[in-house]
């Protein structure tokens, strides 16, 4: 599981959050909960849920798939996602993720 922090303006609302997997993964979204799920692409199961005002997210990769494009649309639509969630970069999250573990 990850745990995405939330730049200032960012409301941690599930609503807000379902909309956008809608936007990202074009695919049915089953809400339980607070918590979504999904599959998209080479991801044969994404949850997203917030908790203590942080964005978690499980996935689980699907193996079977060997498409490369396939496996490169999967993770640019996965990066935009925690992009329009988070409000942060994928440079962003990993600075942050360094500090977080003290390797700066």
């Amino acid at each position: 599981m990850q745990q995405y922090k939330l730049k200032r303006g960012f409301k941690p609302e599930p609503d807000r959050i379902y909309q956008v997997m809608q936007e990202s993964f074009p695919v049915e979204i089953s809400r339980n909960g607070d918590r979504f799920d999904t599959s998209y692409g080479a991801m044969s199961k994404i949850t997203v849920w917030i908790e203590n005002k942080m964005l978690c997210v499980e996935t689980v990769s699907d193996t079977t798939v060997k498409d490369d494009e396939t496996i490169l649309q999967t993770n640019k639509a996965y990066r935009d996602f925690l992009f329009k969630a988070t409000g942060y970069t994928a440079k962003e999250r990993l600075k942050m993720a360094k500090k977080e573990v003290g390797e700066e």
